[in-house]
């Protein structure tokens, strides 16, 4: 009965002495203190690095407030934040560690500075209700320089298992998370406000494998959940759903860098809404860009791609799919020859309430054409108001250009503008716009083989057509319906255009198949027999 009370009280006495659960490792054992007057690094970073050298166990932030310069997570670390911690990056760049990494990307040919960081690791995570704040908006900024003036809050480059979970992520210097190389990455319940900076993107995958992101939550200055690839690493196999974004830019986002390209993409069961503040850093109240945009412009692939289950409200123009050949090299010592490839693309189930007038647009490049592209069970609720001025306007193929969904601003079809494309269905397609358009719903240039069936188009007399063909073949046009007289249904134009079947379409009484100049130039089926 004596030797086990003696043995009783030297484990009490051991567990108040040592850390409070085998493989924990509190900061305030190593000296960190919640006094945000003074720095903690040192003791953070012995406490990870005690943490990493006895195999692995949890760094804990414990309730309270504590400053940071850059610290460097290990292999087998779990990086915890107690609820009611909170962790604040310095305000001074010098507290940050300038580091040049192994792995070449575009964006870390030079050294880079970031507040939490790890490269070539595995089994890594940061976890908690705690809040990490990088107070980046005390950064001088300078445009494009993503982690050389201004920190990012998290860079992990080359590391594999990774957690990243219930965390609050404020005010990032600039890109908030940046995923570069990874494998097997999870990022869930997550919340992300990041409104201080430009480039003030809430989560980037860039060349990553294996991925799962849910139930995360961001309001950005910049874009949102963007899948990036800065090197010649495709980002594949990756799941994003649940998720509520807000953004000024692109809320949902593949590319613009894109040298190694975008694999085997879904995402679904997300909302996409205006932020819950919308001034801008530079005082506007401006509509937020773009709710998807899938963009391809540095020579890799982008391809299996599917969407579903989107809610949208209020932006400029919610859908944006774009082949370009910008050729811009990840190294500085080589050249892209080839242009890249967009196919296989799957939109359904999307409402969009509050867009504006500057339409969707799906545009390849002469010779490069986008490629299987399906459109389903679209709703979308439109400002309206386009004049008929915007469907002769003149539109540049810019390759070159840095892709934008506003590039060109309004387009010439209010609804959906595509040019270069092969293959692309559109069915269960709704539009309701505000105040009468005067531009067609849809604007087909250059597209070979098409289906649009089963759609409700508002319609308008200002219409000069519902649908314009300019130079397009194979073009299948069935079981839609118009809700308001307009001068005609179709309008063809091109020498190219040939093989236009429309069939079993509800039409006004005064709204003709064809406008005049159609009719007179043949190449049209209806109803299954050859006209003229």
């Amino acid at each position: 009965m004596k030797l086990n009370s003696i043995f009783l009280l030297l484990l009490a006495i051991a567990m108040y002495a040592g850390p409070a659960v085998a493989g924990d490792y509190p900061i305030t054992k190593f000296g960190a203190t919640a006094d945000t007057s003074k720095l903690s690094t040192l003791a953070i970073q012995q406490a990870i690095d005690a943490c990493a050298a006895a195999g692995g166990g949890r760094v804990i932030i414990p309730t309270g407030k504590f400053k940071t310069g850059t610290i460097i997570l290990k292999s087998n670390v779990e990086f915890y934040l107690e609820n009611g911690a909170t962790l604040y990056g310095s305000k001074n760049i010098r507290d940050y560690k300038r580091i040049k990494t192994e792995y070449i990307s575009l964006r870390t040919q030079d050294s880079t500075v970031q507040l939490i960081f790890a490269e070539n690791c595995h089994n890594l995570a940061i976890t908690g209700f705690g809040e990490i704040n990088g107070q980046g908006g005390k950064f001088e900024y300078h445009p494009n320089d993503e982690g050389i003036t201004r920190p990012h809050l998290i860079r992990f480059i080359n590391c594999q298992d990774i957690n990243i979970e219930d965390l609050t992520l404020k005010n990032s210097g600039c890109w908030m998370q940046h995923y570069l190389a990874c494998d097997r990455l999870k990022i869930r319940g997550v919340k992300v406000y990041n409104r201080v900076q430009e480039n003030n993107d809430a989560l980037d995958i860039d060349g990553c494998k294996d991925v799962t992101v849910s139930d995360f939550t961001s309001d950005t200055e910049d874009d949102g959940i963007t899948l990036k690839s800065t090197s010649g690493r495709i980002c594949e196999n990756v799941v994003v759903t649940n998720c509520v974004c807000s953004s000024r830019w692109s809320a949902i986002k593949l590319g613009t860098e894109s040298s190694g390209g975008f694999r085997n993409i879904a995402i679904s069961n997300c909302i996409i809404k205006s932020p819950d503040r919308q001034v801008w850093n530079d005082g506007s109240t401006d509509v937020p860009l773009s709710a998807i945009s899938l963009i391809m412009v540095d020579g890799g692939v982008l391809e299996n791609i599917a969407i579903s289950n989107i809610v949208v409200d209020n932006t400029k123009s919610p859908i944006y799919i774009r082949l370009g050949d910008r050729r811009r090299p990840y190294r500085r010592d080589m050249t892209v020859n080839n242009v890249g490839k967009v196919s296989d693309i799957s939109i359904d189930n999307v409402r969009i309430t509050r867009c504006n007038n500057y339409g969707c647009s799906i545009t390849g490049l002469p010779g490069y054409p986008v490629e299987r592209v399906r459109l389903t069970n679209i709703a979308m609720y439109l400002d309206g108001g386009g004049t008929a001025e915007l469907i002769t306007q003149d539109m540049p193929e810019t390759p070159k250009a840095y892709p934008t969904a506003n590039m060109n601003g309004p387009l010439p079809a209010y609804g959906f503008f595509v040019r270069h494309v092969n293959n692309i269905t559109f069915s269960g397609i709704e539009y309701y716009t505000k105040t009468p358009d005067a531009r067609p719903a849809f604007y087909l240039d250059d597209v070979n083989g098409a289906k649009l069936t089963n759609m409700q188009l508002p319609g308008s007399e200002k219409n000069p057509a519902n649908i314009l063909l300019k130079n397009s073949q194979d073009i299948d046009i069935q079981g839609n319906s118009i809700a308001k007289e307009s001068a005609c249904f179709v309008k063809v134009e091109g020498e190219k255009s040939s093989g236009i079947l429309i069939l079993n379409n509800i039409l006004p009484k005064s709204c003709t198949v064809f406008s005049p100049e159609t009719e007179s130039k043949g190449k049209i089926q209806e109803n299954g027999t050859v006209k003229y």
